[in-house]
């Protein structure tokens, strides 16, 4: 990529930058900017203070440099060739009522936003070349208007032209790119090594998940109502876990009871004891009885030769200790 053609455009806007070619300027050239630079630090301008601007700035597309002759009615029809139009302002003063030369359309849904970005830019509406761009004023931030001095564009007759549009874009710095001033003024410094052709189209910002629930309940209530399922969701996560806890605690105590049984028997029958006779004889059905030998005391050595079944309680523990 050549130097000539490398350019990079602006994310956000400062007034001072944008009278800037390259965008290393660290002081207004110009009244205009300093104008802008007084606007933007005292908070002068609020963008979303005007009461005509409505509708959804994704939707929204900016056309500039329409012919003063230039109707609604012509503007929508040339417009419906890039999706459905859905409202339409063609800026007017407010004393003549004459177009300013620039109009607002927005678009029923972002894809066809987009394409007109891309496509209805330096297209001819009565005999004038036009210029689109996204809705800066809301999507831009620290945006200054032109008639406060900050704007983008511009015609070289006018004396004030500014950069990092998609008209006009910043050139590729030729000189040391002052870093710390930059720093200073709370101005981005160039992306360097990071620059693009003149020929590509930046694209527009895209909707964030929070700007695309604002202004609507029923994004909102759909929220919560996800919100509330999850809530729900890891409620019976937990239920089931403590559930499962419990199942594992019942069944560790089951088999401690159950070894705790086996040596009860097995100590009984381990030992020389005269009524280990009578204790065997008086075994359920249920209790196995191996014989090692013909000796009464073999026949339930240290480790316990019995095999007990699930039908054993506590109680016959509790009676073969008190033969003992």
């Amino acid at each position: 990529m050549s130097s000539s053609n490398a350019v990079f455009y602006a994310d956000a806007y400062h007034p001072i930058q944008a009278g800037s070619i390259d965008g290393t300027d660290i002081l207004p050239h110009d009244n205009a900017v300093y104008r802008a630079v007084l606007c933007s630090s005292a908070g002068l301008y609020d963008p979303l203070g005007d009461p005509k601007v409505i509708g959804d700035p994704y939707c929204t597309v900016f056309v500039g440099r329409l012919s003063r002759l230039t109707e609604e009615e012509t503007l929508r029809k040339a417009m419906n060739k890039y999706g459905r139009v859905k409202k339409l302002r063609l800026v007017r003063d407010i004393v003549t009522g004459a177009s300013c030369g620039y109009a607002f359309v927005e678009f029923e849904t972002e894809r066809e936003m987009r394409r007109a970005y891309e496509d209805a830019h330096h297209s001819f509406i009565d005999d004038c070349e036009v210029i689109v761009d996204y809705y800066r004023q809301h999507l831009m931030p620290g945006w200054i208007p032109r008639r406060l001095g900050g704007g983008l564009g511009g015609k070289k007759e006018s004396g004030q032209l500014r950069f990092g549009g998609r008209e006009r874009p910043f050139r590729a710095p030729l000189r040391p790119i002052p870093y710390d001033d930059l720093k200073r003024l709370g101005i981005p410094p160039p992306p360097e090594g990071r620059y693009v052709t003149r020929f590509q189209v930046p694209s527009p910002p895209r909707r964030r998940s929070s700007h695309s629930m604002e202004d609507s309940p029923i994004r909102h209530q759909r929220s919560r109502d996800k919100e509330e399922a999850s809530h729900t969701r890891h409620k019976r996560s937990a239920d089931r876990d403590d559930s499962l806890r419990e199942h594992r605690r019942h069944r560790e105590h089951s088999r401690r009871h159950k070894r705790c049984m086996q040596d009860s028997f097995s100590f009984f029958l381990s030992r020389e004891n005269p009524w280990a006779l009578s204790f065997i004889e008086t075994l359920p059905s249920c209790v196995s009885v191996s014989t090692i030998s013909d000796g009464i005391h073999t026949v339930c050595p240290s480790k316990a030769t019995l095999s007990f079944s699930d039908e054993i309680h506590t109680s016959k523990a509790t009676d073969v200790k008190g033969l003992q």
